[in-house]
């Protein structure tokens, strides 16, 4: 088990070192990008990705406060469906409306890499392929669906 402080430190210390390896790449407009923490331009939609000591992630999440609002979004992201895992070239799990750790109501697109330990730097490699792979193919579907999104 993990203290508050060696989380901490585990975390900033890995999304540091993704951070300086993601620097030098491009979005796929051609434009510098801060991967970490990614600015898709419209309100409501983020991409995030996540980790601990057992799961990755990297995903969209909708996190507008109008469930109906965020509901729609949903409903038109599900008409990019096919156009979206064309460019992830596999299918992401996608959940409506469920409610997050902290109790937030949101819908994700994700995916999920399992048995991984972001506090274990052995681990690193596997979990740097797995973001890079995931942000930089999410980025590249948003370049032609954004348009639809804003």
């Amino acid at each position: 088990m993990y203290t508050r402080q060696e989380i901490a430190k585990h975390k900033q210390a890995f999304w540091t070192t993704f951070g300086k390896y993601m620097q030098p790449v491009l979005s796929a407009s051609g434009e510098p990008v801060n991967w970490m923490n990614y600015k898709t331009g419209v309100n409501g939609i983020q991409f995030k990705m996540d980790g601990d000591q057992w799961e990755s992630s990297v995903g969209i999440h909708l996190v507008h406060a109008s469930l109906e609002l965020q509901k729609e979004t949903y409903e038109k992201l599900e008409g990019f469906k096919d156009m979206l895992e064309d460019v992830l070239e596999e299918e992401w799990e996608w959940r409506l409306l469920k409610q997050d750790e902290y109790g937030k109501i949101k819908s994700t697109v994700a995916t999920h890499l399992y048995d991984v330990n972001l506090y274990d730097r052995k681990n690193w490699p596997a979990l740097i392929t797995f973001f890079k792979s995931g942000i930089v193919k999410l980025d590249e579907w948003w370049v032609n669906a954004k348009p639809f999104f804003e």
